[in-house]
């Protein structure tokens, strides 16, 4: 059986890296859009096609689209982890690279997926899609919360192709390039560690291996869902976990 052809857009760092990694070592043929591909021999990963293309340009992408489908043939799944970085309007600039360029390539590839066999489209979001993360603008929530939307329209109007789409929404993720702040900043990874119910942060790795699934046969009659990876932090009620945080569980705030 032939292994499928997987397109991610922004897999060149953190959990995009490792999700490649993954794809792989299992063989697949991946190809990976970022305005920045890697040059060096050694941040790049063997037989993966890397494509650079500013997805905000719409022509541009339009282009690097076309002659990836003619080079390297359809793809089965489609995988959106681009963020934006630069310094300039956040709210301009955050939609465009997250909301408008997500739809533009859904569009244009609705009808360029391979025909046979598991169809998906995986959108990585966050849980400031749906809580308020005070070190993040307001850009950044009301476009992450966009494209969980986004992904339910996607999942009920390209179902009858056998296309699904589905979102992960991501707390904080231990990536390769961050985990040296973390050993650094042991104060800080111990609150993680005290506020997570899993009682550990996760790691890229473990992101990638619930978009490996989403992406996969095995999620076969999954679409248009959000599911939440942050090990369980969200679960809890933000007072409880405040009064625990501040040592004052003693003091009982309801009546028996």
């Amino acid at each position: 059986m032939e292994h499928p052809h997987t397109l991610i857009i922004g897999g060149t760092r953190g959990i995009g890296r490792a999700f490649v990694k993954s794809l792989v070592g299992e063989g697949h043929a991946v190809s990976a859009i970022g305005r920045r591909p890697p040059t060096e021999p050694d941040q790049k990963i063997p037989s993966v096609n890397y494509i650079g293309a500013d997805v905000s340009k719409e022509e541009e992408l339009h282009l690097a689209l076309s002659d990836l489908i003619r080079e390297r043939g359809k793809p089965s799944y489609l995988v959106f982890l681009q963020r934006y970085r630069d310094t300039g309007d956040t709210w301009v600039g955050e939609f465009e690279v997250s909301v408008t360029a997500t739809r533009n390539i859904i569009e244009a590839m609705a009808g360029s997926f391979s025909p046979e066999g598991d169809k998906s489209i995986l959108v990585v979001s966050s849980v400031a899609s749906f809580l308020i993360a005070s070190e993040q603008p307001l850009s950044y929530h009301v476009a992450k919360a966009a494209l969980v939307q986004l992904v339910r329209y996607y999942a009920c109007t390209l179902g009858p192709k056998g296309i699904r789409a589905n979102a992960v929404s991501l707390g904080t993720v231990l990536k390769e390039e961050s985990r040296q702040f973390y050993e650094d900043n042991q104060e800080l990874s111990q609150l993680y560690r005290d506020i997570t119910p899993l009682g550990r942060m996760g790691t890229a790795d473990e992101i990638s291996q619930v978009i490996g699934f989403l992406c996969s046969p095995k999620a076969s009659y999954i679409t248009g869902q959000n599911i939440t990876v942050d090990g369980g932090v969200s679960l809890q009620w933000h007072e409880s976990l405040a009064r625990r945080i501040a040592d004052l569980d003693h003091l009982k705030v309801t009546r028996s």
